[in-house]
C-alpha cells in the first residue's frame, strides 16, 4: 500500500476559532493506482493534498506513505522524504524564468546533491520522456504553455519518485493541450508511477482509474472509472515501464 490514511483530521486555528478542514479521512492508495481527487471550493481537497504531499501535517490520524508513518515528522524530515518519494506538477508550471529546461529540471538533482554529469544525463532523458530533448536549451518564455508543462512534468519525473501529484495541470491550458498533458500523465501511470490528479472536470477525471469525491471535509463518493480510448492510446508517447 503506498498511502494509507486512518481518522486523518486537520483543524486550522483562526483567532480563538478552530476551523475544521478535514474530518475523519480513511483513504487507501495503490502503488501504480491512477487516482482523480474532485470537490467544491472548501471540500478539503488542497488540505488533503497538501497532507498527501508531505507539505503539511494532520491535527489527527495517521498516514502511511510507503509503509512509513509520516503524520508527525518535523519539516526538515518532511522535506526529506518529499525530495526523494513525491513529484509535484503545478497548475502555474513553477519554472524558474531565466533558467533553461534542463537548468529547471536539474534542479531537484542539485538539492539532492547528485553529481552534474549525472544529473544532466538524468535531466535529459527526464525531457527525452515528454518529448522535449529539442528544447532543452529553451527557456520557459520561448516555449509553449503546454511545453512548459512538459518541463514541469519532467522535473516531478527525474528524481524517479514513487508518487506524481499533479495539482489541476491542465488549468492553464487549451482544451487540446490539456488533453495533451493528460496523455502524458495516463502513459506516466502505466510506465509504473503512482499519480494522483487533482480536477474540477470530470471528464479528466473519467480518464484515471479511480475519482474521489470531497465535501466538507469529508470523502462523499468513491468512483471507479474506466479509461477514455484518449487516454488509453496515449502510450503512443513511448515511456517504458519503471
Amino acid at each position: 500500500m503506498l498511502i494509507e490514511m486512518q481518522q486523518v483530521e486537520k483543524v486550522y486555528r483562526l483567532g480563538k476559532i478552530d476551523v475544521p478542514a478535514l474530518c475523519g479521512i480513511d483513504l487507501q492508495i495503490e502503488a501504480n493506482e491512477y487516482v482523480a481527487v474532485m470537490g467544491p471550493s472548501g471540500s478539503g481537497k488542497s488540505t488533503l493534498m497538501n497532507i498527501v504531499g508531505c507539505l503539511d501535517s494532520p491535527t489527527a490520524g495517521r498516514y502511511l506513505l510507503d509503509g512509513e508513518n509520516v503524520s508527525h515528522l518535523s519539516d526538515n524530515q518532511l522535506s526529506e522524504i518529499r525530495s526523494r518519494k513525491i513529484g509535484f506538477v503545478f497548475q502555474t508550471f513553477n519554472l524558474m524564468p531565466r533558467a533553461t529546461a534542463l537548468r529547471n529540471v536539474e534542479l531537484p538533482l542539485i538539492y539532492a546533491g547528485v553529481p552534474s554529469g549525472r544529473r544532466r544525463q538524468l535531466a535529459v532523458q527526464a525531457l527525452e520522456k515528454v518529448g522535449l530533448s529539442d528544447r532543452i536549451k529553451h527557456k520557459p518564455s520561448e516555449l509553449s504553455g503546454g511545453q512548459r508543462q512538459r518541463v514541469a512534468i519532467a522535473r516531478a519525473l527525474v528524481t524517479e519518485p514513487a508518487l506524481i501529484l499533479a495539482d489541476e495541470p491542465t488549468g492553464n491550458l487549451d482544451s487540446t493541450t490539456g488533453q495533451e498533458i493528460m496523455e502524458i500523465l495516463s502513459a506516466l501511470h502505466r510506465a509504473g508511477n503512482t499519480v494522483i490528479l487533482v480536477t474540477h472536470e470530470k471528464e479528466l477525471a473519467a480518464q484515471t482509474g479511480r475519482t474521489i469525491g470531497l465535501r466538507d471535509g469529508r470523502i462523499e463518493t468513491q468512483e471507479e472509472a474506466a479509461q477514455s480510448a484518449a487516454a488509453e492510446q496515449a502510450g503512443s508517447i513511448g515511456l517504458t515501464p519503471r
